[in-house]
């Protein structure tokens, strides 16, 4: 059985979608921009900035579910500017420092709000 994942400490979904999805172990978390959580507004920042929020984000819907960041075990990074991958990808190193997920990373014509940067995952939920 699915159950809806959601939580005030990430931003509230943009559109007709829930943050995450938990069913039969798993936890499928919707595509996350660098939303301040708090005023649920988008303020354009570097790509390093917009990831480690975007990240955080994550993170916390992550835990909403029972989950963390130690149990994805797949992530797709969307990028607006695929020259941003070696910014980008120094902020995702810190938080997979061991044992990373698998990941794909894809240049995007537009992301949502003027996005830089959007990433989405699924991981593991429980031991």
């Amino acid at each position: 059985m699915k159950k809806i994942i959601s939580t005030d400490k990430a931003p509230k979904a943009i559109g007709p979608y829930s943050q995450a999805i938990a069913v039969n172990g798993f936890v499928f978390v919707s595509g996350q921009g660098a939303i301040n959580p708090n005023t649920n507004i988008y303020e354009p920042k570097t790509i390093q900035e917009e990831t480690e929020q975007a990240l955080k984000n994550l993170q916390s819907i992550l835990e909403a579910s029972g989950s963390n960041l130690s149990k994805v075990v797949k992530t797709t990074v969307f990028l607006i500017d695929m020259k941003e991958f070696p910014l980008m990808n120094e902020v995702y190193a810190k938080f997979f420092p061991e044992n990373p997920p698998a990941r794909s990373a894809i240049e995007a014509s537009n992301l949502p709000k003027g996005f830089k940067v959007e990433i989405e995952a699924i991981a593991l939920i429980g031991d």
